[in-house]
């Protein structure tokens, strides 16, 4: 054990303790205190590795990660700085299973315990699978490995590019098995295909191959380990796949290999030799296809003829003699003749009866006959006003006389001019009754024509009222 390790691993002062040249207790500053456990917890455990699963990922724009790692024990924050961040391989997320290695410190500001990591790999499978992985799930989310975007291959193509390594085994296999097949016009476009250089050259390849407008591009290479072909899973390799619009085979490895290009690709073969196999068949299934497909053709024109003869003899037969065609046909000309005579006639006289009566429409609309007709109307309407005005007057005369005879009859005039007359007080009321007045008091006589001043000198009570008037005013004797 280095001499900074037995260090490290000496106890910390506890608190209270005094040392051996002061009877005072060390006091501490929590900085002070924090930064001398860190230095030590550096110092004892300088590259510690750490496997659990993340949670509260978070990636801020400064570019350094920030995230707990966990298990059912315990958890530790861990920070990996942008540097470190930069050499993942594969993009973390929360729930993910990884091993980080890095040194163990304490987060002076917080007082957290927290591991600095500098590498990161995940735990169970590979960098670059995971890698891998997380970018099939993306191009195929954006539906780039979608059956309906695969192309049917051209079944007897005449040029065709072969993208891989000019060196290689697999553009010799390939070059073999196409030479015993079928003559094709074959062009090879060398790329790297393995390297930090291998994706952008296949790219470039594609585009090149893609422009020469050929019938089929092949993109191949041998077998190899899972490293090996990681070009062939290059994002931009992929995409380019996708844009090429020539249709695109890829046999990339052997067949338990399987590239993020065999899912984009119209078409994959498991090796470069299936490859070859797929796109070009052989001399024998050309003579095969060709005599099948003449088979076709002949009783395609077999069954056409026989068809056209019976539609012909179908023909002749409806045809019929040509004299009794003219005929009939000369009949059909006289009956639309006539009929269109008729047509004709029928129009000619409805247009008659249209002008007709727009005639009529346009004599009524004249002003002369407007006016005539206005003064015949006014006319009209004064002699019924006027026979309305005189049975009006008429009618209200006759009630006039009515009311006139009725009031005639109830007025108090009418009765004085028959001899009545209205006895009134000096008050001015009316005398009704023989009562209501005494002997001596002045009345004023009302006739029909002038008013007299009487005084009253005698009355006359009728007969019961005078005797119980008498009775009244001389009461019998009463019994001694």
């Amino acid at each position: 054990m280095s001499g900074d390790q037995r260090q490290a691993m000496l106890p910390l002062p506890k608190p209270g303790e005094t040392s051996s040249n002061s009877q005072e207790p060390r006091i501490y500053g929590v900085g002070e205190l924090v930064e001398l456990v860190s230095r030590r917890l550096e110092r004892a455990y300088p590259d510690v590795w750490v496997e659990g699963e993340v949670s509260n990922l978070r990636a801020p724009s400064s570019g350094h990660l920030y995230l707990t790692l966990k298990d059912t024990r315990g958890q530790i924050s861990v920070v990996v700085f942008r540097s470190a961040a930069r050499r993942v391989r594969f993009q973390l997320e929360d729930g993910q299973k990884l091993r980080m290695a890095g040194r163990l410190a304490i987060y002076g500001p917080q007082g957290r315990f927290q591991l600095t990591a500098e590498r990161v790999e995940p735990a169970g499978v590979g960098a670059l699978q995971l890698a891998q992985e997380q970018l099939r799930r993306k191009l195929e989310a954006e539906g780039l490995f979608a059956l309906e975007h695969k192309r049917p291959l051209p079944p007897l193509p005449r040029r065709i590019a072969i993208i891989t390594s000019p060196t290689g085994a697999a553009v010799r296999d390939v070059l073999r098995v196409l030479e015993h097949r079928f003559p094709l016009s074959v062009l090879i476009v060398p790329s790297a295909v393995q390297g930090r250089e291998a994706p952008t050259e296949l790219t470039r390849a594609l585009q090149r191959a893609d422009a020469l407008k050929l019938d089929l591009i092949v993109l191949t290479r041998g077998g190899g380990s899972f490293e090996d072909l990681q070009a062939f899973s290059h994002e931009e390799v992929v995409r380019q796949i996708a844009r090429c619009r020539t249709p695109v085979v890829s046999a990339v490895g052997h067949e338990v290999d399987v590239t993020l290009s065999d899912l984009v690709a119209d078409s994959r073969a498991p090796t470069p030799t299936a490859a070859a196999e797929l796109v070009a068949p052989t001399l024998s299934e050309v003579e095969q296809t060709v005599q099948q497909k003449s088979l076709r053709l002949q009783r395609a024109i077999s069954h056409a003829l026989q068809r056209h003869t019976l539609a012909l003899e179908r023909a002749r037969y409806g045809l019929g003699a040509p004299q009794a065609r003219i005929a009939r046909g000369r009949q059909r000309v006289d009956e639309l003749l006539l009929g269109a005579q008729l047509a004709a006639r029928r129009r000619v006289r409805s247009k008659g009866d249209q002008l007709a009566a727009l005639r009529l429409r346009l004599e009524a609309g004249r002003p002369s006959t407007r006016l005539a007709r206005s003064r015949a109307l006014l006319h009209e309407w004064e002699s019924r006003l006027k026979v309305n005005i005189n049975e009006h007057l008429t009618r209200r005369r006759a009630m006039l006389a009515k009311h006139a005879a009725t009031l005639h009859a109830l007025s108090p005039l009418a009765i004085l001019a028959r001899g009545y007359s209205v006895l009134r007080t000096e008050a001015g009321q009316i005398v009704a009754d023989s009562r209501h007045v005494v002997v001596g008091e002045h009345l004023d006589v009302r006739l029909h024509r002038g008013v007299l001043g009487c005084r009253v000198v005698e009355r006359h009570l009728p007969k019961d009222e005078d005797l119980e008037e008498r009775a009244t005013l001389d009461p019998p004797d009463s019994e001694g």
